[in-house]
């Protein structure tokens, strides 16, 4: 394990950091006296830290907030705010770094690279260029020298894990996979290729659908012959930010013609699409992501963060949708058991208790009214509060809903993503049974059957056989039965005690009736004292256990 008590410049500034803002709890850490239970600072503190601690714990920050099943709300959406506030880097150095990429000199590729960057951040900067053919396009460049700040810094979180993973947060939680988790997230943002890969396969996927017009919708292409691990380069799309875009505001009375709710069910529909058909997804649609192009579509930029969703989960997801419109609390639990990670204590009951609490004060609001985003977080925090671990994916998905749903709010405010989605319900539900091909499934069940029917007569011979013969074992496991087994060990317990004190009294009364000497009378009275004290004792131990009725 790494020590984080070694002098080293990097720790010291982390001390000095975590001492000025006051976090107890990490400064504990860092000095060795280590604390059972985590305790975090306000979230505005938290983010004061990060921005203080540089560039790579701003992107942790960022990672962080797309963990809603790990964090209360309010950390979420201080997290999601933060910006790293860093300078760009100088021209010379930009210039040099693009030299050693492009497979020919710039010069030769390029009629002009605008030297000022259109967007700088913690790991990467945006340049405007135009190819040799007149084409404009992105430059995306990585900050030199990046990397081996990252490695730095990636020692000391997985240090601090380390140290965290001793108590019982640590434990409950698995705090050193979630940290390689996001120390991995963290090495992939330093890899273009996988930002590149990701955004051609959301294009592909996006080229066709039956619920809106793919010809309205944009994803920038990537130009892979010159797209490199420190370099992406892609198509520049000219436009402006959705919520900063001029377009004709709602009419007061019906939709017709209403171009904000064409786009925001554009939107919905697209992503509904990502999440539960294709199960790969643009994990970001943050407001500065999706942008209002000039030619009246809709574009998808930055799509270095997906999130993937297999089919089981993706029905999981879809019943659970519907369960929380219908208010069913029972549901809701079952399917969150089912989401939950394998080989951990839970109590199907406190978690149903625990539900109805929390969908109660929706009971009287109509499915307008509702926010879906905001009742899943509220799932999430169901989950935490019952040290549920739900996987990963499952924060990206939330955090993905309540981004889109916000911009669409901010966007066009009467609309609703549960009344979006409804019309497709049918046809979703319709694929999820039968599939793309319907006679493909139809085919495949059927040879699943006669396979069965097949199968059957032989393994009910063998069941009877078994039976007949008596050798037929049954493995049977109950839960909490250790609990039931003590309960009866004690009360069979005290019925032996009761049986024993009880002879003792009657044999000590039949001998002091018949007491002829001196040594009966006191043999009757030993009995006698010794019956009082074990019932004495049997009533006591019958009041400590808190058991008398």
């Amino acid at each position: 394990m790494l020590s984080l008590t070694k002098n080293t410049s990097r720790q010291r500034e982390i001390l000095e950091v975590v001492f000025h803002h006051g976090w107890d709890y990490m400064k504990g850490l860092l000095t060795g006296n280590q604390s059972n239970e985590p305790q975090l600072p306000t979230p505005e503190v938290l983010c004061n830290i990060l921005i203080d601690l540089g560039p790579v714990y701003v992107k942790l920050g960022q990672l962080l907030s797309t963990r809603p099943d790990l964090l209360p709300k309010h950390y979420i959406e201080a997290l999601s705010e933060l910006q790293s506030n860093v300078p760009p880097v100088s021209w010379p150095e930009i210039h040099q770094l693009l030299e050693q990429e492009l497979p020919q000199p710039s010069q030769e590729i390029f009629q002009e690279i605008k030297q000022k960057p259109i967007a700088a951040g913690s790991i990467a900067q945006v340049h405007q260029a135009t190819l040799k053919n007149g084409q404009k396009v992105a430059l995306k460049v990585q900050r030199p020298g990046i990397e081996a700040v990252v490695d730095q810094d990636i020692k000391l979180i997985k240090g601090i894990a380390e140290l965290v993973s001793f108590t019982d947060f640590g434990d409950d939680y698995d705090i050193v996979a979630i940290a390689d988790e996001f120390t991995n997230a963290l090495r992939a943002e330093l890899d273009f290729t996988m930002e590149a890969e990701y955004t051609t396969q959301l294009r592909l996927n996006l080229t066709e659908s039956r619920w809106f017009d793919p010809k309205k919708l944009v994803i920038p292409k990537i130009h892979w012959q010159l797209t490199t691990p420190k370099l992406l380069i892609l198509d520049w799309l000219d436009g402006t930010p959705l919520l900063a875009a001029k377009i004709a505001d709602q009419p007061s009375q019906g939709q017709e013609n209403n171009p904000r709710r064409e786009i925001t069910t554009l939107l919905f529909r697209a992503f509904f699409q990502q999440i539960y058909l294709n199960g790969f997804f643009h994990a970001d649609p943050h407001p500065g992501n999706l942008f209002y192009l000039e030619d009246g579509r809709v574009a998808l930029l930055d799509c270095g963060m997906v999130g993937r969703l297999d089919p089981r989960t993706q029905q999981i997801l879809t019943e659970m949708l519907l369960a929380i419109v219908d208010i069913d609390a029972q549901r809701c639990a079952q399917l969150t058991l089912e989401l939950a990670e394998a080989g951990q204590p839970m109590s199907l009951d406190r978690l149903e208790n625990d539900y109805d609490s929390m969908l109660r004060k929706y009971y009287n609001l109509s499915i307008s009214q509702l926010n879906f985003s905001e009742v899943f977080y509220e799932v999430l925090q169901v989950a935490r509060n019952n040290r549920i671990r739900l996987p990963s994916n499952m924060g990206l998905y939330a955090k993905t809903l309540a981004n889109l749903e916000g911009v669409a709010r901010a966007f066009d405010p009467e609309v609703n993503l549960l009344n979006q989605i409804k019309p497709l319900m049918t046809d979703l539900f319709r694929r999820q049974l039968l599939g793309d091909n319907p006679i493909e499934t139809f085919l495949r069940t059927a040879l699943d059957l006669k396979s069965l029917s097949l199968r059957s007569p032989r393994q009910m011979e063998l069941l009877l056989d078994r039976l007949t013969s008596e050798t037929l074992k049954w493995n049977v496991n109950l839960r909490n039965i250790d609990p039931i087994r003590y309960s009866l060990d004690n009360s069979a317990n005290r019925i032996a005690f009761s049986i024993i004190v009880g002879s003792l009294i009657m044999g000590a009364s039949n001998i002091s009736s018949s007491a002829q000497s001196s040594q009966l009378f006191w043999l009757s009275n030993i009995l006698f004292a010794a019956a009082s004290l074990l019932g004495l004792w049997l009533v006591v131990s019958i009041i400590r256990s808190g058991n008398l009725r």
